[in-house]
């Protein structure tokens, strides 16, 4: 089978199934072809990554003779990386996809989303800087880390729930990082109690921990 213009069709060409929501919202309410040809793009090239967390370098776009071909013919007075760009402005101020900018090798970089469950996990964890540069410009996500309920349960004993409270109250007085630390000497002491640990979060707040003085002791973080 062949198009008007000449292209043709494969029936065995690999499909790609978009999300039921394109149907339901974005398809009605997106009124720019640019931003139409870009979400289709975007959704179905999204669908067909494979692994965990899926996402799209500015890049990827770019390098798609179909897609800026496509873009190209929306407006004549625009180029197409112009008609990229505002297309891709377009899909993320309308919250189909989600951005995150990373700096990989002094280059910042753009990384592109569904705007998901998936993708906002992803998206996440890049803004919160649980992320490395890899090879080509991928992401490569550092390990989750441990609440200081998981810690405590793995390193010190059995979480009760006064246990529990005495942590969650410790989280809103200390730093993460001293409550870690004062695990880690309460395991190498021989002392896995929450007594212990408490004990040295108490002495270093009081005189100060390390090369730190007494005039930075810590203060009681308020609630929010």
């Amino acid at each position: 089978m062949r198009a008007r213009n000449g292209a043709s069709f494969n029936s065995h060409s690999q499909t790609s199934a978009l999300p039921a929501y394109f149907f339901s919202e974005l398809l009605p309410a997106i009124d720019d072809l640019a931003e139409l040809k870009l979400t289709i793009f975007a959704l179905a090239s999204l669908q067909q990554k494979e692994g965990d967390y899926r996402y799209l370098r500015y890049g990827e776009f770019a390098a798609d003779a179909h897609l800026m071909a496509g873009l190209a013919t929306v407006d004549a007075s625009m180029t197409a990386p112009e008609a990229l760009k505002r297309a891709l402005q377009k899909a993320t101020e309308r919250g189909t996809l989600l951005v995150a900018a990373v700096k990989v090798e002094d280059e910042a970089k753009r990384y592109y989303m569904a705007a998901d469950a998936s993708g906002r996990a992803l998206h996440q964890r890049i803004e919160a800087g649980e992320w490395r540069p890899a090879a080509a410009g991928e992401i490569e996500l550092l390990p989750a880390r441990p609440s200081i309920y998981g810690l405590y349960e793995e390193n010190i004993g059995v979480l009760t729930p006064m246990i529990a409270e005495a942590i969650k109250d410790a989280e809103a007085t200390y730093p993460q990082d001293w409550i870690e630390e004062a695990m880690r000497l309460s395991v190498e002491g021989n002392k896995r109690n929450w007594r212990y640990i408490r004990a040295i979060l108490v002495r270093w707040q009081q005189e100060g921990r390390g090369g730190e003085t007494r005039g930075r002791r810590v203060r009681r973080r308020k609630p929010y």
